[in-house]
């Protein structure tokens, strides 16, 4: 029998009579895949606080059955967020399911995604995001609202080719350059300038030559469905060097597992190509920042439970009381959702900035929009717009189902639509609509005030939200605060 990849889980190709046989999800049958395979080295991951994956490795020879059930150990303290000196200790449980592949190392490689135990309780960890995913998906059962909530994040990135920071005592910079970037239109760099290159916000669905990243997006595409990653399409954005690669939806815990995935591939293929890609809101001043608007939406088995034909945009009541508890803890949303200083660049007027807490049908200048490419029960879904790609997304996915549930619980109103263009009101219209908060510091606040329903099912725990501000504050905020900017230079220096 031969196996092969599929929806990221290790599958056999049907027997001699044509039967289909079950997936591969325990551990046995994906040590029997990886010795078949030729596998010489698995690697184990699992995500950190802030959404990075952290990794070792080990020759295939060395995973054994028991590894699945007593864990592997590792020191927590070394990792940002999760264990003190005092209690280092932390084991990682491999999740069979996982298994896939590398599609990118030379050696052939088993990669296996982790949840993190305490080895003392044999419990989840509570600060290991993949609990809270799981967690988010169990108490949406048992709240008896739905049995499967789908995802599918538009995690738009940009592209460059070459990057240089620095922050020391007496200096701080950063220079980006990129081959496609408007401001090398009259570059002389000691090689022809062949000039094909998009205006200043017109690099959305450009093709070659002004699009010079075709062959990549199509190459990390290839790498991501042999990973298990559904991909469904891909296309240049509005900055200049963005890009843009859709996936295919799937439950929460399983997209999040494919945001990594995705994350992880696209760094490492423009790497191999002499590009470096992020994932960083606003890098670019004054051009459009990268976002990553969230499809959402609750299904009980095969039902759509967000259709109502003839509701407004064919929304359900319950999409509307979801999309009302979004709406309502947005501010406390975003310091999981749009989690970084530098998210707060994207998040302001104008650039297509979604800063405005309304929903909408097909406007896309409101924090949540009701796509209508399709009026099929099946594509009825909200878009949350408020979100970027530096968020950790198994704890902004399990922050935004918590907020939408809270909303059905308590028969939250959102409002009227706001059918109309949010940025030409005038300015006392405008003044009555409801905006994001405008720093990361904000935000945080607002969680500290407003958390009680990430706590329900025990999904989130106030030990997880207190170690997310305090990290956040230490390490981005303060750091940030106490430094000397380059453009004070510019605004002061001669003061």
């Amino acid at each position: 029998m031969i196996t092969k990849v599929k929806e990221n889980k290790i599958v056999a190709t049907p027997d001699q009579n044509g039967q289909a046989p079950a997936l591969l999800n325990a551990p046995q049958e994906v040590l029997a895949y990886a010795r078949e395979a030729g596998i010489q080295i698995v690697d184990v991951k699992f995500v950190d606080l802030l959404g990075l994956w952290r990794h070792f490795s080990l020759p295939l020879s060395a995973l054994g059955e028991r590894d699945f059930e007593e864990g592997l150990g590792y020191d927590g303290s070394s990792i940002i967020g999760f264990q003190g000196i005092h209690e280092s200790d932390l084991i990682l449980i491999p999740d069979p399911t996982t298994a896939v592949q590398d599609p990118l190392l030379a050696v052939p490689t088993l990669s296996l995604i982790c949840n993190v135990y305490d080895p003392i309780t044999r419990l989840p960890y509570s600060r290991d995001p993949r609990r809270v995913a799981q967690a988010a998906e169990r108490y949406l059962i048992e709240t008896g609202i739905a049995t499967t909530s789908y995802w599918g994040p538009e995690a738009e990135f940009f592209v460059f080719g070459d990057v240089r920071f620095d922050n020391t005592p007496q200096a701080a910079y950063f220079f980006l350059d990129g081959e496609e970037a408007e401001w090398n239109y009259g570059r002389n760099g000691g090689q022809p300038n062949l000039g094909h290159r998009a205006r200043h916000k017109e690099h959305y669905f450009q093709s070659p030559p002004v699009d010079t990243m075709q062959d990549l997006r199509s190459e990390i595409a290839l790498r991501l469905i042999e990973a298990g990653v559904q991909v469904e399409v891909h296309h240049t954005e509005v900055g200049s060097g963005q890009q843009e690669i859709d996936l295919r939806f799937n439950s929460l815990t399983k997209m999040a597992d494919w945001q990594m995935m995705y994350k992880y591939v696209i760094k490492n293929v423009a790497r191999r190509h002499g590009y470096t890609a992020t994932f960083m809101p606003k890098p670019i001043f004054g051009d459009n920042g990268s976002g990553m608007h969230v499809h959402n939406s609750l299904w009980r088995d095969d039902e759509a439970l967000f259709f109502d034909a003839g509701g407004y945009a064919m929304l359900s009541e319950l999409a509307l009381h979801y999309i009302g508890g979004v709406l309502k803890h947005s501010a406390a949303l975003l310091a999981f959702c749009a989690p970084t200083t530098n998210s707060y660049r994207r998040l302001t007027p104008g650039f297509e900035a979604p800063v405005n807490l309304v929903y909408s049908q097909r406007n896309r200048s409101a924090g949540i929009r009701i796509p209508r490419y399709s009026d099929s029960p099946r594509a009825k879904r909200i878009e949350y717009r408020c979100p970027d790609p530096t968020a950790n997304p198994y704890l902004a996915f399990s922050a935004i189902l918590m907020a939408g549930l809270d909303g059905i619980q308590n028969r939250i109103d959102p409002g009227d639509p706001a059918d109309f263009d949010l940025y030409e009101l005038e300015p006392e219209e405008a003044a009555k609509i409801k905006t994001v908060p405008s720093s990361l510091s904000e935000s945080l606040a607002a969680l500290e005030a407003d958390h009680e329903f990430l706590l329900k099912g025990g999904v989130f725990t106030p030990d997880l939200i207190e170690t997310w501000i305090k990290t956040k504050r230490a390490n981005e905020i303060d750091p940030l605060r106490l430094r000397p900017h380059p453009y004070e230079f510019y605004l002061y220096y001669d003061a």
